[in-house]
């Protein structure tokens, strides 16, 4: 005679809190602005026809974006040019940075770290999914790491089902 067991998902039942980055992903678009299209013959920004530009430029194209600060020309560009240029965007823009595209990624995901209430994972077992669909920066795996470490039971790293052992807290 056979016996039918029940299955029992030892995952489901095993206390783990899984924390997906990905879910902390920013939709919004992410652009450059590179200020060697401001720069007189491709050398030098002349403050004159700068601020004459930044008073005419449509800002509001800006809107919700995420905006990477460079200068892709080897030319001396003063810090204040790339402070006014913050100032302008600051209104429109959902984040600035100075820097490319990567830079601006992980400020993103800095912020919404930063943004999550750690205290849901005190003394509890986390696991950090480490697949996902859209690019997690790895600065963000550090800080995460960094944030929970002092208040988590213990740290995984992979999928609840199969994972790298991080850090464990040890018993007193």
């Amino acid at each position: 005679m056979e016996t039918t067991q029940e299955i029992v998902n030892r995952v489901a039942t095993s206390g783990i809190v899984s924390l997906d980055l990905e879910e902390l992903y920013h939709p919004g678009e992410r652009l450059i602005y590179d200020i060697k299209d401001n720069l007189w013959q491709g050398m030098i920004l002349r403050e004159k026809d700068f601020r004459e530009f930044l008073k005419t430029h449509d800002w509001s194209q800006y809107q919700g974006k995420n905006v990477a600060i460079i200068c892709s020309e080897d030319a001396i560009v003063p810090t204040w040019a790339y402070m006014l240029l913050a100032v302008h965007l600051e209104r429109y823009a959902n984040a600035i940075v100075f820097g490319g595209l990567n830079m601006l990624e992980d400020k993103l995901f800095s912020d919404a770290i930063h943004k999550i209430n750690l205290e849901e994972f005190r003394d509890k077992r986390v696991v950090v999914k480490g697949c996902s669909k859209v690019p997690v920066p790895v600065s963000a795996y550090v800080e995460i790491t960094r944030l929970l470490k002092p208040i988590v039971q213990s740290l995984m790293f992979g999928e609840p089902c199969s994972t790298v052992p991080l850090y464990k807290k040890p018993k007193s």
